[in-house]
């Protein structure tokens, strides 16, 4: 076994120009995987991302929901019948809608997608946005997310300057109806790829801003229980005892909601699932390339093997060895240039594409599975070689 390793290692060097040349090739199978399982966990990632920060045991929403990008509100009154169970300790109403907010320099609107809330009500577990919330209790007032795309403008520079900040949004359907807002506080959320930018007002600044919408008609339910109580227990009471149109959902259903809507109701889940799966073909092309290069190359070696009596599977087995030092040799500057381009990514972007150690285990799962099914695909030519053919 260590004879056939060294034999292996040896045939890969043997050309140090090939070789770096493959070892490229493996390391830009890595960094496309990479890629594109990165954008795909940065979708999913970032579109739960104001679910992740509400504060409550359990949540309401209509049984139309799809995400938080659609509006499809439900009666603020099936929030307050919660109210009637013991367990229950306070409910929050929550406001959802995209505005158009014209850029401070350029006169440029944008879409921004606007939160209200009851400031004196729990409603985030985020303390850069607990600390300003009590601001929102002033008219006309609302705090920025500083991670926001740049076509808003320079609303968090002019406002950590010191300067006071006011903004203009207006409906999505109205845009000459606009309402002009002081921004009293930055947060940090960061944008989508449904959404650019955030914006939390008070539920009473929303509805001004939002005339056509109802104080009555709401589309997040949060429900905070008694820290006795028992999230599932209350859950089922409540699905049982309230009217069927709405759901009751606790944050880790929320959230795989959400992530169904993007992954499976969306041309654009469809689309990172093809790029990933064309991806690992396009590596078992590659790699196979690579390797039945490297048999040809070599074929009066093996033949020669052959002669003097090393069975195919010994060959075969060295076939495999390359395959596995290629992976593994490639992979290293495959996860390096990945997290660099990572870090760019989230830097233009401001999405969460973030190295994680699941993240590198399954991509080089992948890439050491390429690696050996293009092997066995490649190892076919080094069946049929036959010595007295070569010789």
């Amino acid at each position: 076994m260590i004879s056939s390793i060294f034999l292996a290692w040896l045939q890969l060097i043997h050309n140090r120009t090939r070789f770096v040349a493959t070892l490229g090739g493996v390391a830009f199978i890595v960094v496309l995987i990479f890629m594109q399982v990165g954008f795909q966990d940065g979708l999913y990632d970032s579109s739960v991302k104001v679910h992740e920060s509400l504060q409550g045991n359990l949540f309401l929403t209509s049984t139309q929901y799809k995400s938080l990008t659609s509006l499809q509100s439900f009666p603020r009154t099936r929030l307050y019948q919660t109210l009637a169970f013991d367990e229950v300790a306070s409910v929050s109403p929550v406001y959802v809608q995209f505005g158009k907010l014209k850029n401070i320099d350029t006169g440029r609107k944008s879409s921004i997608y606007v939160i209200g809330i009851n400031p004196s009500k729990p409603t985030f577990h985020r303390t850069d946005i607990n600390q300003n919330v009590h601001h929102l209790q002033r008219p006309d007032v609302a705090i920025y997310d500083q991670d926001s795309r740049p076509e808003f403008g320079p609303i968090s520079k002019t406002f950590e300057q010191g300067g006071t900040t006011h903004i203009e949004v207006s409906p999505y359907t109205e845009v000459t109806l606009s309402t002009r807002l002081e921004i009293a506080g930055l947060f940090t959320m960061g944008p989508s790829f449904g959404v650019d930018g955030n914006l939390i007002t008070s539920s009473s600044t929303f509805l001004r801003t939002f005339r056509e919408r109802k104080v009555a008609e709401i589309d997040i339910g949060l429900v905070t229980l008694l820290p006795s109580a028992d999230a599932r227990q209350v859950q089922k009471s409540l699905v049982a005892n309230l009217p069927k149109d709405i759901n009751v959902l606790t944050l880790p259903e929320f959230i795989s909601l959400e992530k169904h809507y993007w992954s499976e109701r969306t041309p654009i889940g469809f689309v990172f699932r093809l790029m990933v799966a064309m991806g690992f073909i396009v590596g078992i092309g590659i790699a196979y390339q690579i390797l039945y290069s490297n048999i040809s190359t070599h074929l009066v070696e093996y033949a020669t093997l052959k002669a003097i009596g090393h069975t195919n599977r010994y060959l075969l087995g060295m076939i495999f060895q390359q395959a596995v030092v290629l992976a593994t040799l490639g992979a290293i500057p495959g996860v390096i240039i990945s997290t660099l381009l990572y870090g760019a990514t989230r830097h233009v972007t401001h999405l969460p594409v973030i190295m994680t150690a699941d993240k590198i285990l399954l991509v080089l799962s992948s890439v050491f599975a390429m690696c050996l099914i293009s092997a066995a695909l490649a190892s076919q030519k080094l069946r049929s070689a036959d010595p007295a053919d070569i010789f």
